[in-house]
């Protein structure tokens, strides 16, 4: 009995011991985390082990060690950025800069430089730091560091150094609109090779010859123009002028054209002051399109010229042709067109907005307009009946015009900005200009000097009497200055006199509607300039 009792109790130690170590596993799988999804009242049980306190020490430490190297990154990029910022607004010089901002990061102050302003005052980019800077300070246009002259003195050693401390330079946009291998951007030995080739056509012996064709073209159009219930000006002068230079120039003629080659430079001038955005839709790109086709219309016409050259006739077509055959000739076909499209683009869209504006100022100012008149009915009276066209000696006695001419393009400051580029570091009144910054000559700040000018919004052609302004000076480049002064200036001045000749000798006209006028910060009428013409009985 003993001996089975001992075994009893040995069997229960153990069955004690099994359910020990039960218990103890049971308990080990309680501490499991349990999940338990219902799904149609059936019950699913996940388990996933609790990770031990080491590895949760270890997965935060990483959680941390990101979050810090986050913000370490964050702060790095920010304070690069804020040091870019800080060197954009605070460029490096050796010497002080002119006094000026230069806007916002990119774009810097271009905004304000093309906003819209409808006074023939300075513009309020120019004059609002005029005021704050003096006539000397610094900015940032399309992304470059540029300073704005409206110092005279500066403005002088500016052209007077062309070529030596200074070079000709435009913005990148201005040199995408006209080719990279327009006049304005060539320098030193081609750019003289060009000017000469241009005097060969605006030289003073072809412009006497030009003469009796400029006089016969403006007659017939103000003649048109009688019989229509009112003309647009601008337009109307632009396609006359157009007509006139584009049949010297390659001899061109709508009629028998199957492409309108104007329509092509209509679009470019459209978009050529817009905002410089080259995406579809915007005036930029509608400018960059029509240079597109005009060049393309252009070099179709230099091809066929080649293919079949003229014998007779000749043009600057023809001309530049020679240049392009002889045998160590340094004219390429890029910068013959390149050449090309500018003299077409710059001998009628400024011309045409001088012209308006003459008449715009005539009509405002009845006393100016009867001295003008009264100078040519005198140039008729002497004239008799014996010659009845306008000779060479008529029109350089027509003084009372070119005071005119002059206090037009004064007021009218078709030109907002002369670009230029330092070629080493420029040291002037204090301030340095550094190496490869652009530098703004601005004309309607010095053409609207009251310490210069008397009432200078006032239109008094009587200031230039006494006096010639036939080159730029300190006070007057309304065509540029130093050895890149307008090549052309003759040409314009001969269409807007000759014009002005037949228009007071053979019509009559009053002021329809528009007028107005907006800078961007380029001349422009938006509404055009709407006129009535009436011809005049004989004098």
């Amino acid at each position: 009995m003993r001996i089975q009792n001992v075994n009893t109790k040995a069997l229960l130690l153990g069955l004690e011991n099994r359910i020990l170590r039960s218990k103890q596993q049971m308990l080990l799988y309680s501490m499991k985390t349990r999940a338990v999804f219902d799904v149609d009242h059936l019950k699913y049980t996940l388990s996933m082990p609790i990770p031990s306190r080491s590895s949760q020490y270890s997965v935060l430490g990483r959680l941390y060690l990101i979050k810090m190297w986050a913000l370490f990154f964050g702060a790095l990029i920010i304070i690069s950025i804020a040091h870019w910022v800080y060197r954009w607004r605070n460029p490096k010089c050796n010497g002080t800069l002119p006094p000026g901002s230069m806007g916002l990061p990119f774009i810097g102050e271009t905004l304000q430089f093309f906003a819209p302003d409808t006074s023939c005052d300075i513009h309020p980019f120019v004059r609002a730091r005029m005021k704050r800077y003096g006539p000397i300070f610094r900015t940032n246009l399309v992304g470059r560091p540029v300073v704005v002259s409206t110092d005279p003195d500066l403005n002088y050693f500016i052209f007077q150094q062309e070529g030596k401390l200074f070079q000709s330079w435009y913005p990148d946009t201005f040199t995408e609109i006209f080719g990279r291998q327009n006049v304005g951007s060539l320098h030193g030995f081609m750019y003289k090779y060009l000017k000469n080739m241009v005097l060969n056509l605006f030289g003073p012996e072809s412009l006497k010859k030009m003469l009796p064709e400029v006089e016969q073209t403006a007659s017939k159009r103000l003649q048109l123009w009688s019989r229509q219930e009112s003309v647009e000006l601008k337009e109307a002068t632009a396609t006359m002028i157009f007509d006139l230079t584009a049949k010297k120039l390659i001899s061109y003629d709508q009629e028998n054209s199957p492409e309108n080659l104007r329509d092509n430079f209509v679009a470019f001038i459209q978009g050529l002051i817009s905002f410089p955005l080259d995406i579809p839709g915007t005036a930029y790109h509608e400018c960059l399109q029509g240079r597109k086709r005009a060049m393309r219309m252009l070099k179709n016409l230099l091809q066929e010229r080649r293919a079949n050259p003229r014998k007779h006739e000749s043009d600057f077509f023809d001309f530049m042709l020679e240049e392009l055959q002889k045998e160590k000739t340094i004219l390429t076909e890029e910068i013959a067109l390149d050449l090309m499209f500018v003299l077409l683009f710059a001998s009628f869209e400024t011309t045409s907005l001088a012209l308006t504006s003459a008449v715009k100022f005539l009509s405002d100012n009845p006393l100016v307009l009867n001295k003008l008149t009264e100078e040519h009915e005198i140039i008729l009276r002497n004239r008799g009946n014996a010659n009845p066209g306008l000779t060479w000696k008529e029109y350089k006695s027509m003084k009372f015009t070119f005071q005119v001419i002059n206090e037009t393009v004064r007021l009218a400051n078709i030109v907002p900005g002369i670009f230029r580029k330092t070629l080493g570091d420029i040291h002037f009144k204090g301030y340095t200009i550094p190496a490869g910054w652009a530098v703004m000559v601005c004309p309607p700040a010095v053409h609207l000097n009251p310490a210069k000018y008397d009432d200078p919004l006032a239109f008094n052609p009587w200031r230039w009497k006494g006096t010639e302004a036939n080159g730029a000076s300190k006070n007057f480049m309304a065509f540029g200055g130093g050895m890149r002064f307008c090549v052309g200036t003759e040409f314009t001045k001969v269409q807007m006199a000759v014009f002005l000749h037949c228009l007071v000798t053979k019509s009559r006209w009053k002021p329809i509607k528009g007028g107005n006028i907006v800078r961007t910060p380029g001349l422009q009428y938006p509404s055009g300039y709407h006129i009535q013409l009436t011809e005049r009985d004989n004098i």
